[in-house]
């Protein structure tokens, strides 16, 4: 009966989740979707573009940042709820708007709406599943994102040849206002509010080693959340950089056409599926079999093994591809001519798209670790705010990825400021894997665990 009373509550919260957190990305990029036929009816240039888009982004690093600490202090399910329907409300006065500093108004507070969605998302996860099976529903809640962002422009094309823009973004603010109402009556914060035993009280195993409750001093002076939080900006910068950058530098320094620029960007975007998928699922077995003790953590292997990835993915990626035919044959040549005879395809076409699905494969799963691992190493009374901190400094990374890098790149070359984020890389997994074996339990450590 316990386990059918976890089973019914498990799937009605994490389909409500789910299908909650894809219309939150639906309608975060809905402006993006119909964004050419605004600009049939209201005369936009990319200043104004670059206004509206830059000020959701701001919101949304801010707000996401709060929302984490928030979740801590509040219910989980008011947050992610109030935050879908403001967000779906937003949409439906946008709709009615027609100026600029009213668009980038009204998607600023889009922005401060969106980031009450994964925050509350990861407390109810870690409240309801065991840490054996946290990293796997974590990375299949994170797919909502790949869900949307894959359908969504294919759904607003179809939709804008039947209706226009503002049609299409009343009713899909209408819609999400309205699901607000369905996760507000299916989500449940915790066990405990169905008269359910807790995950961390029924002694499943994973869940021991002291994650009781701390003093926002003893978090915040804990060494891991900084060795977290510094990893995670580097990998996700350096990430950022790779997808915000790397079509550029191959069209204008590596000699390749637009098309070839865009199959490696969908390539690194399936490699980041899989591989967020395949982090969570694998680690979870790893710590099954060993439990989360107070130093180190199971998922650590894995996760040096994918920061490897990365370096090699990159140092590949501005090595091998020469926009001249060289002089010798290269290695990679070699390997990928059965598989290029076999499918009249050129080796060059081969090779590019699979270095974008390896390094995508191999920092999109550290990406969604670090998030994994930041709220299961956390004080149960802090799990949203560890999230949040490590999540801000990874938006930290991804600022540096855009202007400061694009700098570089304008005063030396796109190469040089590959070679930099290498260079920065190589020196995070090295010093990640010397601390692999720290202590990882945030916060106080119970004095005695049978």
């Amino acid at each position: 009966m316990g386990t059918t009373g976890y089973g019914y509550y498990r799937g009605a919260i994490f389909f409500s989740m789910f299908i909650g957190y894809s219309l939150y990305f639906f309608n975060r990029k809905t402006f993006s979707f119909v964004m050419p036929s605004v600009m049939e009816e209201i005369e936009l240039d990319k200043d104004d573009l670059g206004l509206i888009t830059s000020s959701q982004t701001m919101a949304y690093a801010i707000s996401k940042f709060i929302s984490g600490v928030m979740s801590d202090q509040i219910s989980a399910r008011w947050l992610f709820s109030i935050g879908l329907f403001l967000v779906g409300g937003i949409n439906i006065v946008f709709s009615w708007s027609s100026t600029v500093y009213m668009f980038s108004l009204l998607w600023f507070f889009n922005g401060l709406g969106q980031g009450c969605g994964w925050p509350p998302c990861g407390k109810v996860l870690r409240k309801w599943f065991e840490p054996s099976q946290f990293g796997t529903w974590w990375s299949v809640l994170s797919c909502s994102m790949n869900l949307s962002g894959s359908l969504g422009p294919i759904l607003a094309t179809v939709l804008l040849q039947y209706y226009d823009w503002r049609t299409i973004l009343t009713a899909s603010g209408a819609f999400c206002a309205a699901f607000s109402f369905v996760c507000l009556l299916l989500i449940k914060n915790e066990p405990k509010d169905v008269g359910l035993p807790s995950i961390e009280a029924a002694g499943k195993k994973g869940a021991k080693g002291g994650n009781g409750e701390s003093t926002l001093g003893e978090f915040l002076t804990s060494p891991f959340l900084w060795v977290l939080s510094l990893s995670y900006l580097v990998v996700f910068g350096v990430k950022t950089a790779a997808t915000d950058w790397g079509q550029l530098f191959l069209m204008q320094e590596k000699g390749q056409t637009v098309l070839m620029g865009s199959t490696y960007m969908s390539a690194l975007e399936v490699g980041g599926f899989v591989g967020s998928l395949a982090a969570g699922f694998l680690t979870d077995r790893a710590v099954a079999r060993q439990g989360l003790g107070t130093y180190g953590n199971p998922r650590h292997g894995l996760l040096l093994l994918m920061m490897c990835g990365m370096c090699v993915s990159m140092y590949l990626f501005r090595v091998t591809i020469t926009p001249e035919i060289p002089k010798e044959t290269p290695f990679w040549v070699h390997l990928l001519h059965p598989i290029s005879a076999l499918t009249g395809v050129s080796e060059k076409e081969i090779w590019i798209p699979l270095l974008g699905a390896v390094f995508g494969f191999s920092s999109y799963g550290p990406i969604a670790l670090f998030g994994v691992i930041a709220s299961e190493s956390a004080p149960s009374n802090f799990c949203g705010t560890s999230h949040a901190v490590v999540a801000l400094m990874a938006n930290v990374g991804a600022f540096m990825a855009g202007l400061p890098f694009s700098t570089i790149a304008k005063q030396h070359s796109w190469d040089m400021a590959f070679w930099i984020a290498e260079v920065i890389m190589a020196i995070a997994t090295v010093g990640f894997f010397l601390v692999r074996n720290m202590r990882t339990k945030m916060g106080r450590i119970a004095e005695k665990m049978d």
